[in-house]
């Protein structure tokens, strides 16, 4: 999943430059829609490293402007798991279909708010992906100023199946906008135990966004775990071309 959710707690995704810009490559979403009646396809690529192994995703997610402050999602990803001396599957994933709406803006409050549900579906395949339904219930914020964004928020995810268990997200996020084409940023966010056993996360990370040009952009993040521990997340990396039109 993109940097998705449940199934190993990876992160994710939006468009084309300018200061104001927040939300993918980081952890932390932006409560900014798709512009309405466009689209955003980010082509990505995604791992998690921990004491265990390595696991991550590779696919699409579509974003369409529904409505001037509604934005519909769909991810379809391709997981893949590498643990240390076992075999490694590979399988589509939980695909998510999500809905973004924003119900406050700058201009008037101050803030842009947006509810940004996700629904996690089965995954398809018996070796990779959880094999039950989780639903993400976030809320996001963020305030621009100069050349600097800042944003983030949280929520919580209904995550029941197996050993799978529910937990709650928090998380924010500083960006800058170095260059007309490129912006740097950083984060912090917090993750509660998505499963029997595991231990909650700390981690810290770093992102960056070019603009080839105005419809396409290159993005990358990279995070490390603040907490040593062989059940946490050790570090993440994140990659995708995002198409705007």
């Amino acid at each position: 999943m993109k940097r998705s959710l449940p199934a190993a707690g990876l992160l994710l995704l939006l468009l084309p430059a300018k200061a104001a810009f927040a939300g993918p490559p980081y952890a932390s979403d932006d409560p900014e829609p798709t512009d309405y009646r466009h689209f955003e396809i980010y082509v990505f690529t995604e791992g998690l490293r921990t004491e265990e192994g390595t696991s991550g995703a590779a696919g699409v997610d579509f974003n369409y402007g529904a409505g001037p402050d509604l934005q519909l999602t769909l991810v379809v990803p391709r997981e893949y798991e590498r643990p240390r001396d076992a075999p490694a599957p590979s399988g589509l994933g939980n695909v998510e279909l999500a809905a973004k709406y924003r119900f406050a803006h700058q201009s008037d409050s101050g803030w842009d708010v947006a509810f940004f549900p996700r629904l996690f579906l089965p995954s398809a395949s018996t070796a990779v992906g959880a094999r039950h339904a989780a639903l993400f219930l976030p809320i996001w914020l963020q305030r621009d100023f100069g050349k600097w964004s800042s944003f983030g928020g949280g929520g919580c995810a209904l995550n029941h199946g197996g050993d799978s268990r529910s937990y709650c997200t928090v998380s924010w996020a500083m960006a800058y906008q170095l260059r007309p084409d490129l912006q740097l940023g950083g984060e912090l966010v917090y993750q509660g135990a998505d499963t029997q056993g595991l231990a909650a996360a700390l981690s810290t990370g770093a992102g960056l966004r070019y603009d080839l040009s105005p419809r396409f952009h290159l993005l990358a993040y990279a995070s490390a775990d603040l907490r040593e521990s062989g059940d946490t997340e050790r570090y993440s990396w994140y990659a995708s071309l995002l198409i705007t039109f």
